[in-house]
């Protein structure tokens, strides 16, 4: 019973206004995890720093006047960490007769959420989910961040281009989607530039110790590892650096949380990982990005590509003209070299921005942006 009454109260606490709406303003919902999994877990502080960006856009734009002459009110929904709660999340976002839908990061949050927005026929762009299904649910859903698809083809490229390595042991995560998706698609495309995958260590997420593991992809000699997961690959690159392995080791965005630092990845002698963002890009309006917000809480990649994406959502408001969520839809669609923080957007066929991939590369513990990608 307490289960049950605990469920209920969080259910109540998701439908929270972050302002009362009204008939002069245009009415969008940000869809995040508030509590559950999502902001204790393996990609922690993405979806509050996420959140945040959408709201330091939200607060400019107003300070600007608004849009079309209105002034934008958020509808902040807590999804729960679940996919069950971000859907009874943009359920409550289509009674409130929102006009487009921002969220989330977790890509199985998003998919739900889509699979709500899609046939109400409400825009939605998620800042920060990678997996390729997300915008194929259909027309009306886009995104700020590149896809698994993109960042596993750069990292085999940066693999065998720039650091010349012809083996790899491939590190994944059993239990996470994203995990397994990203290995696939790194060895697809370093198999496919002649590179060979020595073998494939399989672990779950929650471990702690990986003598075993280490000892597995030791006995490969591969000239790099690439580690699939999030911030558990902090616990492997440490252990497996005080065995001895000089492998150079690689990952995907999901190094991004501060907490892969925290768990052995300030101890990374050399490792490189892709990511979307970095406030030492340089660029003029990544710049004034940094200097405005920086100082205060939350402040990360998922700052950015929040403030992108509602950017994005408000570019197109302009050009459609109207509120009207066809038309909306059209002007996304048709979105073309639109400035953000993040770098040109330019959304294709599917919803999927064309844009760069940042390089980060790590020494002696901290990273550094080493390079911007191009598609």
């Amino acid at each position: 019973m307490r289960k049950i009454k605990c469920y209920f109260l969080g259910l109540m606490a998701m439908f929270i206004f972050s302002t009362a709406f009204a008939e002069d303003s245009i009415n969008i919902a940000a869809i995040y995890a508030l509590t559950g999994a999502a902001v204790t877990g393996k990609a922690t502080n993405s979806n509050a720093t996420s959140l945040q960006g959408v709201r330091y856009a939200v607060e400019e734009v107003n300070k600007q006047g608004g849009i079309l002459g209105k002034q934008i009110k958020l509808l902040v929904l807590d999804n729960l960490s679940t996919p069950i709660g971000s859907a009874i999340a943009a359920e409550r976002a289509v009674k409130a007769g929102v006009t487009a839908i921002v969220g989330s990061t977790w890509s199985s949050h998003s998919i739900a959420i889509a699979k709500v927005a899609q046939p109400q026929g409400i825009p939605m762009i998620s800042n920060m989910s990678t997996n390729p299904e997300v915008t194929k649910i259909g027309n009306y859903i886009f995104r700020t961040s590149f896809t698994d698809n993109f960042q596993g083809k750069i990292m085999a490229q940066l693999a065998r281009k720039n650091l010349n390595a012809g083996t790899a042991v491939i590190f994944t995560d059993l239990t996470s989607d994203f995990s397994l998706m990203l290995a696939a698609i790194f060895r697809e495309n370093f198999e496919k530039s002649g590179g060979k995958i020595v073998t494939e260590v399989k672990y779950k997420y929650k471990q702690v110790i990986f003598e075993r593991e280490i000892l597995q992809a030791q006995k490969a000699n591969a000239d790099v590892w690439f580690l699939s997961g999030h911030n558990e690959s902090g616990y492997i690159v440490k252990q497996a650096q005080d065995t001895g392995i000089t492998s150079v080791f690689l990952g995907g965005d999901g190094w991004d949380a501060p907490n892969f630092l925290s768990k052995g990845g300030s101890e990374l002698k050399r490792g490189y990982y892709c990511t979307h963002w970095s406030e030492f890009i340089d660029s003029e309006l990544s710049r004034s990005f940094v200097k405005k917000y920086k100082h205060l809480n939350n402040f990360g990649v998922g700052t950015a590509l929040g403030y992108d994406a509602f950017m994005v959502l408000a570019d197109a408001i302009r050009r459609a003209g109207s509120t009207d969520r066809n038309k909306i839809r059209d002007a996304l669609a048709n979105t073309r070299a639109f400035k953000g923080v993040t770098g040109t957007i330019t959304f294709d066929a599917i919803g999927d921005p064309v844009k760069s991939a940042v390089i980060m590369e790590i020494k002696n513990g901290k990273p550094h942006y080493l390079s911007s990608l191009e598609p």
